[in-house]
């Protein structure tokens, strides 16, 4: 019998020595945001295309003057029925590009662009308008928030972790 206490005596010493330790954590908290204005604006270039059967070209069309600064202008061109009486088949295209934009206008006082500068394929997003946002936290452990504006978010939180045996 005392053998079998000496074995089991120390075994209830280590486990009495490793006793679990209680931690509670509460965390409150509350975030608010307001988005901010965005453009993003792609910039067309400018193209030109002309196909046809049984016509002529005394003068091919196409772009002139493109620099850094404008885009380029159309340059008529002239063409005929090369076999008149003859079906015959003919089409221009041209798209004219964007003038170069140097620099955005600057926000006005509720934060957005007051007139964007765009180009042919442009994406826009006002900024968000803070209204009444508003978020507390309190005593009781209840965050409140507070809607705002068109663009903001609010977000009210409690964490409560209880950890036994850690």
């Amino acid at each position: 019998m005392r053998k079998v206490l000496l074995l089991v005596l120390p075994l209830i010493v280590m486990e009495s020595a490793t006793a679990a330790e209680i931690r509670n954590t509460i965390v409150d908290s509350v975030q608010l945001t307001v988005e901010g204005p965005a453009v993003q604006s792609t910039r067309i270039g400018s193209s030109y295309s002309v196909s046809g059967s049984n016509v002529s070209v005394t003068t091919l069309g196409g772009l002139t003057g493109s620099s850094a600064t404008t885009p380029a202008s159309l340059s008529a061109g002239s063409y005929d029925i090369n076999t008149d009486g003859q079906a015959f088949t003919f089409s221009e295209g041209v798209t004219i590009g964007d003038t170069p934009v140097t620099a955005q206008s600057t926000l006005d006082t509720t934060g957005r662009f007051a007139t964007p500068a765009l180009y042919g394929d442009s994406i826009t997003s006002t900024g968000g308008n803070t209204g009444s946002l508003a978020g507390t936290l309190s005593a009781t452990g209840t965050p409140t928030v507070t809607a705002g504006g068109a663009g903001t978010t609010a977000i009210g939180q409690r964490t409560i972790e209880l950890s036994v045996f850690d």
